[in-house]
């Protein structure tokens, strides 16, 4: 049996609000009134961002050690995968989001799976995962993912090489404009705040020993990214 986290969490918070004498939901006016004080709450001091979102993020993610590759169209991403594979001679293998299994990996070249990966290497692990993102931070070249069914964690954790989908027109400037368009999404009573949201800024790296550098020490050691949109 499965957990609804999202309904768990909603129960809890009505229990909580009940206990304080209030509705189990917020009521009309009182959600308008948390709306406000959200969005009129002040940002912090933030840098200025050149007006090409898109190319200052692929300048980032380069800097974090990220490769870059730009396609017009979703329906070219595979075959950008396919040459990216062929060029790191890694195996056209790899496990991808259910939310993506609709792209033509076979016709590719591609054996993919949409489950969640092996990490065991006893039991054949699984070395490449193709996710896609929620939005990209043009300010740091960072992934932004979003737990849930069609989108699996472990895909960008436990493969040793992460390929990740990012759309153009979802990159952001900075990390408070990614949290408003969450709130604006996925804040209302029926699109939940997923499980959990990870933030992806590169290959995983530690200077722990040594302050030595060590790229792969607590997930993939690759990223590559395929920028999907090349005129926006």
């Amino acid at each position: 049996m499965t957990l609804d986290t999202a309904k768990a969490r909603a129960s809890i918070m009505a229990r909580i609000r009940g206990n304080h004498g209030r509705s189990r939901a917020p009521a009309a006016q009182e959600q308008a009134e948390i709306d406000a004080y959200v969005s009129q709450h002040p940002w912090g001091p933030r840098p200025v961002l050149p007006a090409d979102l898109k190319q200052h993020f692929r300048a980032m993610a380069e800097r974090m050690a990220s490769t870059v590759d730009e396609v017009a169209s979703i329906d070219d991403v595979p075959a950008s995968v396919a040459r990216y594979l062929v060029a790191q001679t890694l195996q056209p293998r790899a496990v991808v989001w259910p939310a993506l299994a609709h792209l033509d990996w076979s016709g590719a070249g591609i054996a993919s799976e949409a489950r969640a990966p092996k990490r065991d290497e006893s039991i054949d692990a699984d070395l490449v995962g193709i996710t896609g993102c929620y939005c990209a931070l043009a300010e740091t070249g960072t992934l932004v993912l979003l737990s849930g069914p069609q989108t699996i964690s472990s895909t960008h954790l436990l493969p040793e090489t992460h390929i990740a989908i990012v759309q153009a027109s979802r990159i952001v400037a900075g990390m408070e404009d990614a949290f408003a368009l969450l709130r604006a999404e996925r804040g209302g009573a029926e699109t939940l705040m997923p499980r959990a949201i990870n933030m992806v800024s590169g290959p995983s790296r530690t200077g722990d020993i040594e302050q030595t550098i060590v790229l792969g020490a607590h997930g993939p050691y690759r990223v590559h990214i395929v920028l999907v949109g090349l005129d926006a």
